[in-house]
C-alpha cells in the first residue's frame, strides 16, 4: 500500500526544544503543519475539532502556537488517549507517554466530557500535552476518531487511560530504524489483581479467531486510519477487531511484528468487561467475510467457554482465579 504524507513538512521550518524534560516538548515549531485531505478519506484531518454545544474545555501546545512535523531521521508518532471518567488512571498514562526517550511524540487526549477529577489532571500537564479536548461523544470509537482526525503523526498509537507503555524506550527501539509496513504490532501484558502476565500476539492467520493482538501494542500509519476508520454506530466493543480485520484481509496490507512487548494494559478493559458482546461482534465481523460452518462452530464454543470462565469467576476469589491464570 502506498503511504502518503497527509502532513507536508514545510523546508523553512526550524524544531526548537520547548522542555528537555519530556518526550513532547524536545522538538517543536512554530510553524503549523499543512494538512492535505484527499477525497477517497472516510473523513477529514483537521488542526482543531470543530466546536459543539458539548464541549467543557480545550487546550494544550498546539493551541500556544506549538506544532509537530516528521522529521528526516524521526518520524512523529502521535500517541491518542482516550479517557471518561478516568481520575484514577490517567496520571500513570500520561506519565508513560511523555516520559519515552524518542524525542519527537505528539501527544492528545480525547476526553469524553468527564465529570470527576480528569480535567485536573489533564490541566496538570498541559505543557506537555499537545492537543486536549473535552466533550460529549458517542462512544469509545467516536472518541478514537476524533484522535485521529486532530493527529498530525505520520504514526499512530492508542494508549488509553489504564493503560501504559511497557518501558520508556518502546517508540525509539520501534522506530530507529525505517520502517517499511503500514502496520506494526507486538507482544503486551495484561495486569490482573494480584499477578501481570504476557502474552504473545497470535499469528495473522488466525485473524478468523479475534483479535490476535493488542490495540494498544499496534502503531497503524495515519493513511491507512483515514481508509479504515472505526464504525462505532455499528459495532461497540469490537470495532477495532473491525479494522484491523478488514485490512488484513483486504489482500493488500503491509504488516510488521517486532518481538517485544510494547503495552500493559487493565485486565478490566471494555471489551473484557463485556465479553460475550464482544464474542458476538467478532463473530458477526468475520461471516461477513468468511460464511463457513466451521465458523459458526468456533464462536458457539467460544461463548460457551467464556460463560464457564464468567462462572469460575464469580464462585471463586481474584486470588484462585490470578493463581490458576498463571499456571497456564
Amino acid at each position: 500500500m502506498f503511504i502518503r504524507d497527509i502532513y507536508m513538512h514545510q523546508n523553512n521550518t526550524e524544531s526548537f526544544e520547548l522542555e528537555s524534560q519530556y518526550s513532547t516538548t524536545r522538538c517543536v515549531m512554530r510553524t503549523p503543519p499543512v494538512i492535505v485531505n484527499n477525497s477517497e478519506d472516510k473523513f477529514e484531518s483537521v488542526l482543531f475539532l470543530p466546536k459543539n454545544s458539548e464541549r467543557k474545555a480545550e487546550g494544550g501546545l498546539r493551541t500556544q502556537g506549538y506544532f509537530k512535523h516528521t522529521q528526516t531521521d524521526k518520524p512523529l508518532i502521535s500517541v491518542i488517549t482516550v479517557v471518561f471518567n478516568g481520575e484514577q488512571y490517567l496520571e500513570q498514562t500520561i506519565n508513560s507517554v511523555i516520559g519515552q526517550t524518542y524525542d519527537n511524540v505528539e501527544y492528545i487526549i480525547i476526553d469524553g466530557g468527564s465529570t470527576d477529577g480528569t480535567l485536573d489532571i489533564i490541566r496538570r500537564y498541559e505543557g506537555a500535552i499537545d492537543y486536549w479536548v473535552s466533550e460529549g461523544d458517542e462512544g469509545i470509537y467516536d472518541a478514537m476518531n476524533k484522535g485521529i482526525s486532530v493527529a498530525s503523526g505520520e504514526w499512530l498509537n492508542f494508549m488509553n487511560a489504564g493503560d501504559f507503555f511497557a518501558n520508556d524506550k518502546i517508540i525509539y527501539d520501534v522506530f530507529k530504524e525505517k520502517i517499511k509496513a503500514d502496520l506494526i504490532y507486538g507482544d503486551h501484558e495484561i495486569r490482573y489483581s494480584t499477578i501481570n502476565k504476557k502474552f504473545k500476539a497470535k499469528s495473522i492467520l488466525e485473524i478468523f479467531k479475534g483479535m490476535i493482538f493488542c490495540h494498544q501494542s499496534m502503531f497503524v500509519s495515519k493513511a491507512l486510519q483515514l481508509e479504515f476508520p472505526y464504525e462505532y454506530e455499528q459495532y461497540k466493543f469490537a470495532s477495532d477487531f473491525s479494522f484491523i480485520f478488514r485490512y488484513i484481509t483486504s489482500d493488500q496490507y503491509n504488516i510488521k511484528y517486532t518481538n517485544s512487548v510494547i503495552s500493559s494494559i487493565e485486565a478490566k478493559g471494555e471489551s473484557n468487561i463485556n465479553i460475550f458482546l464482544t464474542i458476538k461482534e467478532y463473530r458477526s465481523i468475520v461471516l461477513k467475510k468468511a460464511d463457513f460452518f466451521w465458523i459458526k462452530i468456533y464462536f458457539i464454543v467460544r461463548l460457551i467457554d467464556a460463560y464457564i470462565r464468567e462462572g469460575v469467576k464469580f464462585l471463586l476469589p481474584e486470588y484462585v482465579i490470578d493463581s490458576i491464570r498463571n499456571r497456564i
